[in-house]
């Protein structure tokens, strides 16, 4: 297996103005950073924390499919909640995507986000073995 590194952005203006890539790939993990259901200037779901982590994970899901990964190529997921009342419905929107392969999850209730708007950010990891893609 390669032990090149390789970035990928999803057009972001965040990743531009901090310095950081959607997705990364070293050896055999790839790593999706926080991903909210922002799309360009649009917030998906706004006050629905279940359509915001449904949003979120898709987009997480589409930069690993850069690298040729689907869900069941998940192995960890976190979500960042804005108010510990949104478990039960991001929760729900988890289940819907990944109750086929259970990656180990942590849940978390933070401070807040830099869009007061944003009630779920998600990350995820994906492990890719002997994937031919690289």
């Amino acid at each position: 297996m390669s032990e090149a590194v390789r970035r990928v952005q999803s057009g972001s203006p965040w990743e531009e103005a901090l310095g950081f890539a959607r997705a990364v790939a070293a050896g055999d993990r790839v790593l999706v950073a926080g991903t909210t259901s922002f799309k360009g200037d649009v917030l998906y779901g706004e006050g629905d924390p279940y359509e915001q982590a449904k949003v979120a994970f898709t987009s997480a899901l589409e930069a690993i499919a850069e690298f040729g990964l689907g869900v069941e190529s998940v192995i960890r997921t976190r979500v960042h909640l804005a108010h510990a009342r949104d478990v039960e419905a991001a929760g729900r929107a988890h289940k819907e995507l990944f109750d086929p392969v259970r990656p180990v999850t942590t849940f978390l209730v933070v401070d807040g986000f830099v869009d007061s708007r944003v009630l779920v950010s998600v990350e995820l990891e994906a492990f890719r073995g002997n994937s031919e893609e690289q």
